[in-house]
């Protein structure tokens, strides 16, 4: 079986991060599948979904880590072709990727104790993001 629906976020721009944990359980309850995986996939090519314990210190972190690796405000190709200030915003993106799957044992999503599903918005204006969350399985 294969059940599908969407959370949405409205982010703040670059470095704006949710936890969409909850929202994603809610989906696999929703389901009515006992055994299978979650995949979570953001729409659109400058943000991220992820996983990290999600507290204060690491939200920080993995932003701060994102802007040393891939600034921003740097001559980057797609700045001379479309001079919109977020090439920095795909790059980070394409690094992190746009999706992550999860196992679901007996109904609910398998996750460490401290492993929290996340939304990093890389783009450097506000965006209403859509996140598709397929479940599948029995």
């Amino acid at each position: 079986m294969v059940y599908q629906d969407e959370i949405r976020i409205e982010t703040t721009g670059h470095r704006d991060i949710h936890n969409i944990t909850v929202e994603v359980a809610e989906i696999v309850q929703n389901s009515g599948i006992q055994t299978g995986t979650a995949h979570v996939f953001n729409v659109g090519s400058t943000a991220v979904v992820g996983m990290i314990e999600y507290e204060p210190g690491l939200q920080r972190d993995i932003s701060e880590m994102l802007d040393r690796l891939i600034p921003p405000s740097r001559d980057y190709g797609h700045e001379q072709a479309w001079h919109d200030g977020n090439g920095h915003s795909h790059l980070q993106a394409t690094l992190m990727g746009p999706s992550l799957t999860v196992p679901i044992a007996d109904g609910k999503l398998v996750l460490g104790t401290w492993q929290q599903i996340f939304h990093l918005e890389c783009d450097v204006k506000p965006r209403t993001r859509r996140i598709v969350v397929t479940v599948q399985g029995e």
